[in-house]
């Protein structure tokens, strides 16, 4: 009788490897490292890879993907803000620039334009002061989507200034992520947003049941801010105070977000109304009926929206191209550095043709397991001549890039796989000389905080850490 049950363990184990190597091998979305990983990891642990694989990888996201692109076909040509509908759009680009914004315009659903005023704000403080000041400001709309919605001393002075909005007749909507914003979704803060009548919705809720057909690990990370449609706000920063008490021994948090004015504003909102709508099914296209505002002189961006929904390669091609052009500096500052082997390679080939190449991340990281496949990067980094500078100021969360002091990449996109193939993600990429000098102005204050790497000790590390680093740098197609 034992030897029939060992049989029919080896005979299921064999069924189910096979059956799930097939089905990796047929996926048509994916990376070939990827796949790579999860056949090694369900041959190496077929349960545990089994059950790995079809909570975070089988794509079961069908049903939202066809309502989302069955909506963006309802909305095609009403929402639409082009660089040839209105006067003093049309960006007049630099030479060396143009092909990744021609490349950011073929591969995306929004135009490059010209006539934005751009304010970097680098401090969490003066970022609520001013978002509070424009929701105090408001006479229509107030939107607002997070990742992280914390019941603490920021998110209740915004709670507390949209409660007062919504008194004075401005419409307030809030977007959060179930996952990030979970304890918030069963605060008192909530619940008191709810009675005031801000219309309060949960973006990809986490229930458990919903893992038969939906992954609980593609969220939306985005953080948009739009006001009346006429103010825009992007970036890094959840509605949370620097001290994050999710994580306080990781604190402070570091950020930085942008306030824009001008029709990219409408691209953002865009996106806002099309993530309300996925979630409520409500229809709020006729709030784009305004024309912007454009600004002559105005800095030139784009607004670039992604996730599983979008072409996937979207933002690995932009930080590809944009790494591309540089020729004399390039300077990247993100929490979670786990890179696909093309934008690696991207990094490695501009430091090694002469563009002074630095790369700015934590020193302390809240993720263990990112932070060593993080590491088990650099040494290849430190051969090309990269810098590697490890913020020690806090957990630096900011997501930056400039090119030669003129080119720039913000949002809320970290540079690894979820963030750039998977999680829903908003960018802004734009020419500006004078913006671009203070965001690398504000990467500089950074790097002043940082310890470098130095390369010839960073050779020298033990055995067991080199192991421990290159052994989660095999996980990195999965992070």
């Amino acid at each position: 009788m034992t030897v029939f049950i060992t049989i029919g363990f080896i005979l299921l184990e064999l069924g189910l490897v096979f059956a799930l190597v097939t089905h990796i091998l047929l996926r048509k979305t994916g990376s070939n490292e990827a796949r790579l990983t999860w056949l090694l990891l369900v041959l190496l642990l077929p349960y545990a890879g089994a059950v790995a694989y079809l909570l975070l990888s089988a794509p079961r996201s069908y049903r939202h993907t066809k309502r989302h692109s069955n909506l963006r076909g309802s909305m095609s040509g009403c929402l639409r803000t082009r660089a040839i509908d209105l006067p003093n759009l049309e960006p007049d680009l630099p030479r060396q620039f143009q092909p990744v914004f021609t490349l950011a315009e073929t591969i995306s659903d929004t135009d490059v334009m010209a006539g934005h005023s751009l304010e970097l704000v680098g401090s969490t403080e003066a970022f609520f002061d001013q978002l509070i000041e424009d929701i105090h400001a408001a006479t229509s709309t107030v939107h607002l989507l997070t990742y992280i919605y914390l019941d603490d001393e920021s998110g209740q002075r915004v709670g507390s200034a949209m409660i007062e909005a919504v008194g004075r007749g401005v419409a307030c909507r809030l977007v959060v992520d179930g996952l990030g914003s979970s304890e918030f979704l069963h605060s008192k803060l909530h619940a008191e947003l709810v009675q005031a009548n801000v219309q309060v919705v949960e973006s990809l809720p986490t229930r458990l049941w919903k893992a038969l057909w939906s992954r609980m690990d593609v969220r939306n990370h985005r953080k948009i801010v739009v006001i009346d449609n006429r103010i825009g706000w992007i970036g890094s920063q959840n509605i949370a105070s620097k001290s994050f008490c999710l994580k306080p021994r990781f604190a402070p948090w570091i950020d930085c977000m942008v306030r824009i004015l001008g029709p990219a504003v409408h691209d953002l909102q865009e996106l806002f109304i099309e993530d309300w709508c996925l979630d409520t099914g409500e229809q709020l296209s006729e709030l784009l009926n305004d024309p912007p505002t454009v600004l002559p002189d105005g800095a030139t961006i784009q607004i670039i929206g992604s996730g599983p929904n979008f072409r996937n390669e979207v933002l690995p091609m932009i930080f590809q191209a944009s790494i591309g052009v540089a020729t004399d500096e390039l300077i990247i500052t993100t929490p979670y550095f786990v890179p696909d082997a093309a934008t690696s390679t991207a990094i490695r080939a501009a430091a090694l043709r002469g563009v002074r190449t630095k790369i700015v991340v934590p020193a302390r990281n809240d993720s263990r397991l990112v932070s060593l496949a993080s590491r088990g990067q650099y040494e290849r980094l430190l051969h090309a001549g990269v810098e590697i500078h490890e913020f020690t100021g806090g957990l630096l969360h900011a997501k930056t890039m400039t090119v030669d002091r003129e080119l720039f990449l913000v949002g809320s996109a970290n540079l690894d796989r979820r963030s750039l193939e998977l999680n829903f993600e908003v960018s802004m990429i734009g020419w500006d000389s004078e913006f671009a000098s203070r965001l690398r102005f504000l990467q500089v204050e950074y790097i002043e905080q940082s310890r470098v790497i130095n390369p010839a000790e960073w050779m020298k590390q033990s055995a067991p850490r080199r192991l421990l680093n290159n052994a989660a740098g095999l996980l990195s197609p999965l992070l």
